[in-house]
């Protein structure tokens, strides 16, 4: 049992656990991911590594109430724990690979969208503690659903807060800071985009006629997590890629979000998944060959 040592409401339906899992823990890296599930019998749910303290034995998961399982992972008080608890997955931050040296000469800008802003948090840190700052843009829909604000604040170089209804730090969408900081006289070397996949592909419309390079963090619906069942396709630059094992991370320029966001609604049900494996034919689940 991998048990439950700190819980917290950061917002209405929005939770953060520590939890503890001493070999998760001891191998993960910002840009990672866990699968978790509460008993032998329940949904696997794949959630983003926010932070992770190696003496402790701790990794710290934030996720949303969408849907049974997530609700049922709610009801789960300190002290509890989940049955399993698979991790580290995917690949690590690009960023991570880089030296602090190589770092400081990038101007670099991280965009977060709603529950986004918890797979951002741990890359910001690691370049804090590595002596390199970064601009962060955190976007929400209004004040109340807000996280993680004071500890973003305490790594980003510079933070703008922007709401949808205005109701807390600038008004509008994060498509429309950007713009501002670029206007202000703002250069930057690449952006990280992290968010509601509609978010992300807007971002990526404006950052590409900008000329700012941006990574993106993709959020699909996973099953494995190995590669195997092909829920988390998506094509890049044209070619077949799989977010559980190729990514999550990609060049946000060469994703193809319309397919990727019309893949996410029918591969929720078994009509719709019927309908994608004849589309997709033998790239349809993982293993194709396609993946790299």
């Amino acid at each position: 049992m991998y048990r439950i040592v700190k819980k917290t409401e950061l917002t209405t339906n929005i939770y953060l656990m520590d939890v503890e899992a001493g070999r998760v823990a001891r191998k993960c890296l910002p840009g990672q991911f866990v699968i978790v599930r509460t008993d032998a019998e329940s949904e696997r749910i794949p959630l983003t590594i926010c932070d992770y303290d190696r003496e402790k034995g701790t990794v710290t998961i934030v996720f949303q109430c969408v849907g049974a399982a997530t609700q049922w992972m709610a009801r789960l008080q300190e002290g509890d724990g989940f049955h399993d608890f698979v991790g580290p997955l995917g690949c690590p931050s690009e960023l991570v690979k880089e030296s602090p040296e190589t770092l400081k000469k990038k101007k670099i800008l991280f965009v977060a969208g709603g529950v986004g802003t918890a797979p951002v948090y741990p890359q910001v840190k690691w370049l804090h503690e590595n002596g390199v700052d970064a601009d962060v843009i955190v976007g929400s829909k209004t004040k109340d659903l807000l996280i993680l604000e004071k500890e973003m604040e305490a790594v980003a170089g510079n933070l703008y807060i922007t709401t949808d209804d205005g109701s807390y730090g600038r008004s509008g969408m994060v498509t429309q800071t950007i713009k501002d900081l670029v206007a202000e006289g703002k250069v930057y070397d690449v952006c990280i985009a992290i968010g509601p996949m509609i978010m992300m592909k807007f971002v990526c419309l404006l950052t590409k006629e900008l000329g700012i390079p941006t990574v993106v963090s993709l959020n699909p619906i996973m099953v494995d997590g190995t590669g195997m069942c092909g829920a988390c396709r998506v094509t890049v630059d044209g070619k077949v890629k799989f977010a559980c094992v190729d990514g999550p991370e990609f060049d946000g320029h060469g994703v193809n979000f319309d397919e990727a966001m019309r893949r996410q609604t029918l591969y929720r049900t078994e009509e719709g998944r019927a309908a994608l494996k004849l589309e997709e034919g033998e790239t349809h689940h993982g293993g194709c060959g396609n993946c790299g």
